[in-house]
Formats: C-alpha cells, structure tokens, sequence
C-alpha cells in the first residue's frame, strides 16, 4: 500500500499529539520524564535544589540535601567534579551529578538533569524553611520589573549586602558599587521590610533562585562561587536579582580550628581567582574604592603572547590591553624616564606613546608598549645602557627591570621583569646632514619616518602615564608629520587592515 505525503503527515501529527497527551497526564517529577523531540527534558513544576558550594572533608551536603528533600515538590541535585568526599550517605532520590568531563561517556550535560521550571542555588549547610522557597518562585513570577531574573534570600543571621556591578568585558574589568538601597515594600513580609533590586551580593551566603531555563542558557550556569558567577554573567544580559528580606537558617557549627580557616580561605580565594580566569577579569573595583589584581606581575609572564602585524590577540577578540598590562607599562616607563632624566638624557616621547600622552595623558587603551626616542649620542650617559653596550649582555637594575639589546635591530628594551616582558622601546635617533633625524633601525611602523631636527629644538613636555615627560615642542605637528593631518582625533588601531 503506497502511503501519499499527506497521509504522512497526519500520522506524524497524531503521534505528536499522543505523546504531548501521556505526558501531561504522567505526575510531575514521575519517572521516565517526558521529552519532547530532541530529548530536552520538558520543564514539570516545581523547584530543583542544586548543591554547588560546598569544599572539603567538613562539608554539610547530607543534611543539606536531607533537608531540602523533604519538602514536597522539590528535588535535590548534588553537583560536583568529584563526589563528596568524605563519602556520605544521601537521602534517598538525591541525585549526584558530575560535572568533570571524561573520555568514556559523554559531556556533562546538566540541564538536562533538570526537569522543573524553577532552580535554586542553595549553599551548603542551608536548612530549608517551608514555604520559602515557593515564596521566593511567586515573587519571581509577579516582578513587574521584567529584567528581575533571579530572586535571592540570605543563608544565617546576616542579611547580604546589595551591590551594583558592572562588567567592562573590552577593559577585562569588574566594578562594584554600592546599590540604591530604595526597594519594594511587600505586603507579604509585613512591616518595613523590603525587598532590594540589586545586581550582585556580597557579604552573607544566599539563596539564588532562577527559572531553570534562564540558568542554563549562561555560558558558565555552575561555575563557583555560583553567587559572584551568576550575578557578572546577569550584569551582562541586564538582568537583575531581587533580595528577599525572608532567610533561611544556617547549620550551627563547632568553631573551625586555625588550620581549618585558613583552609578554608585559600580554598575560596582559589575558586575566586579561578573563577575571575575563566571570565577573562583582571581588576576587581571593591564598593570602597579598593583593587583587588588577577593579572600578571613581576614574577610571571605577561597576559599576552607574541605580536604579529601590531596586532595583539586580544584585540582580535573584541578586548583592549589587560589593566594589569597598562599598570606595568606605566611603571616601566615612569621608571625608565627618571632614569634617562637623571642621567641627564635627551629623549622624548614617540609614535603612539606620543598620540596617547596628547590625546588621553596616558598610553593608549590598546597599546602594548612604550616608544621613546633619545639622541644615539647621550646613551652611554645612563648607566645601565652604557653596561649593554659594554657587554653585549642584559643587565638587571636594582629595582628587578631588564636592559637589554633588542634582537630585532640597533635599539634597547627595558622589561617590567625578567619573567614579565612589557617593555619600553629605547631608539637612538642621530642627525645626518641637514638637520634631519635618523636612526639605524626601522620596523617599517607609521612613527618610522625621519623627521625635521627642529622639532627637538627645544624639548617640550606633556603628561603621560602620570608623569611629566619630554616630548618634541611642537607634538601635534609632530604627529601629524609623521601620521598624517587629524591623527589625534582620529583613533584607530594600528593595523585596521587586520
């Protein structure tokens, strides 16, 4: 019997029909869970208890999760890289997920270990409190603010503090800030209680509560500490979380001994620093001012590898210099410049140190080094040039920065460190015959031209990285000599082509 398209259809149509039609009938959370085509978990209500936080050989997760369990309509998801260890006994229905990809099975998939609509991030040693939890749900559904996407109670006595955030993903930045601390005043929770829009916490543990599809479609849903990854990656879509004034209790606890805390503290600044790697942040701007660094130093490499085409690799990915990088480089040059000053050197600022010193005071947002000219004659005059001349070698200055040759041709290079190589240029320039300045290397870079001696005649200044430094008398004109007319107004990075 030969079957027409239409008939296929029809068929297709009715089955789909009777599937949607067993699943609405099957009780929610029962197994096997209803899928629709494609093998995706259709949401069931209800809330799932996720156990992220929690670390070492005194974790709570039994009673967490026996806790949570007991509540009607709530299932318990204990999600790690490993099981807890010590190992425990867990309530029945409680389900370990791991979350460490292995060769013999297939990726992590979490979200489809998700079957309920709504999702809760619940730290470790958390006791549930009736009814708190669908409170939490309502007030999430019945936000009339629609960027509010997530709704938080705090864990313990304390209440969480209420932050503003905002994550400068081009600058590799994080600032915090404190919030407007106006809020709703609900009916629900009675006297002056309010509910606070905030955009990250900080201070107490929480409870964070999401729809389980919101959750899931972040890049990084169960990266720890779940609190701070949750609210960067929500700063960045506009979404918001409300503060509950409700809480929930917290476990008492014999008072962990000093070796205990202090385990304790590394194990969170780890996951911390870990945390800010993988998002790609390399300074933290605390409500008070404070910086907290995740970038190189002194004593490692710098954020960023070789340089092909004046094009670093971050900028290829939509950021600009690290501030980690920028802070070294001020430091080089700021040290490198009093150096040539004291030695009585005549040098000035060139190429894109010198657009940025005119057009900011500071080195360009996506610059990666420093250019500085000097007269090929008074180089012998610095100390530490004059010992790589002698030598041939690199020389370390008391201060731990590197002189050296540059392998690429007749110039010097002073590095932030002997590990760390953000570097200030030195180039000798000398005069030849009519009054032109010249020097014996050229990289062909827009600055590599020979130009007129009378800019130099006299030095001027300007401001850069914090600083007075000198520079040709006239820097616009020399700019524009060497660049082309409307360089300080026009930014652009230094191979567009790329």
């Amino acid at each position: 019997m030969r079957i027409t398209p239409c008939q296929a259809a029809l068929a297709a149509a009715i089955a789909l029909n009777l599937l949607l039609l067993l699943c609405s009938r099957l009780a929610p959370g029962a197994p096997p869970p209803c899928r629709v085509p494609g093998g995706v978990p259709r949401a069931v209500p209800g809330v799932t208890v996720i156990l992220r936080d929690f670390d070492g050989p005194d974790h709570d997760v039994a009673a967490t999760s026996r806790s949570f369990s007991s509540l009607p309509g709530v299932a318990v998801l204990v999600a790690a890289e490993v099981s807890p260890y010590p190992p425990v006994a867990l309530p029945a229905g409680v389900t370990v997920l791991s979350l460490r990809p292995e060769p013999q099975r297939s990726p992590p998939r979490p979200e489809l270990a998700v079957l309920t609509r709504h999702v809760a991030l619940v730290p470790d040693g958390t006791r549930a409190v009736p009814g708190l939890l669908r409170r939490m749900r309502d007030a999430l559904e019945t936000a009339e603010d629609v960027t509010v996407k997530a709704v938080a109670a705090g864990v313990g006595q304390r209440r969480p503090r209420c932050l503003e955030v905002d994550v400068d993903v081009k600058a590799w930045t994080v600032r915090y800030g404190h919030a407007d601390q106006r809020g709703d005043h609900g009916s629900d929770h009675g006297g002056d209680q309010r509910s606070l829009r905030c955009g990250a916490l900080d201070g107490a543990p929480a409870v964070l509560l999401l729809r389980s599809r919101d959750l899931f479609s972040l890049p990084f849903p169960l990266s720890r500490p779940v609190l701070t990854s949750v609210s960067l990656q929500a700063s960045l879509r506009g979404w918001r979380l409300l503060l509950l004034p409700d809480s929930f209790p917290q476990t008492p606890r014999p008072p962990p001994s000093s070796h205990s805390q202090w385990k304790s503290r590394n194990s969170l600044e780890g996951r911390h620093r870990a945390l800010m790697e993988q998002f790609g942040v390399k300074l933290e701007v605390l409500p008070d001012g404070r910086q907290r660094w995740h970038g190189c130093t002194k004593d490692t490499p710098r954020c960023f590898g070789t340089i092909l085409a004046q094009t670093p690799e971050y900028l290829l990915s939509g950021r600009w210099t690290p501030p980690c990088c920028l802070r070294a480089l001020r430091t080089t040059a700021r040290h490198v410049l009093t150096q040539l000053e004291a030695a009585g050197i005549r040098y000035w600022l060139e190429g894109g140190s010198l657009l940025g010193a005119v057009r900011l005071g500071d080195i360009i947002p996506w610059d990666y080094d420093v250019d500085v000219g000097l007269y090929r004659e008074d180089a012998p005059k610095c100390r530490w040039l004059a010992a790589v001349l002698a030598t041939g070698r690199p020389v370390e200055d008391p201060q731990g920065f590197l002189w050296e040759k540059a392998a690429e041709g007749e110039f010097f290079r002073v590095h932030f460190s002997r590990s760390n190589r953000l570097h200030v240029d030195l180039w000798p320039f000398y005069p030849r015959e009519g009054g032109t300045m010249t020097k014996d290397t050229w990289l062909g870079h827009g600055q590599d031209v020979e130009f007129p001696e009378r800019f130099l005649v006299p030095l001027g200044s300007v401001v850069f990285a914090g600083v007075v430094a000198k520079a040709p008398n006239d820097p616009r004109g020399f700019l524009e000599f060497k660049f082309g007319p409307g360089v300080v107004e026009r930014p652009e990075y230094p191979n567009p082509g790329v």
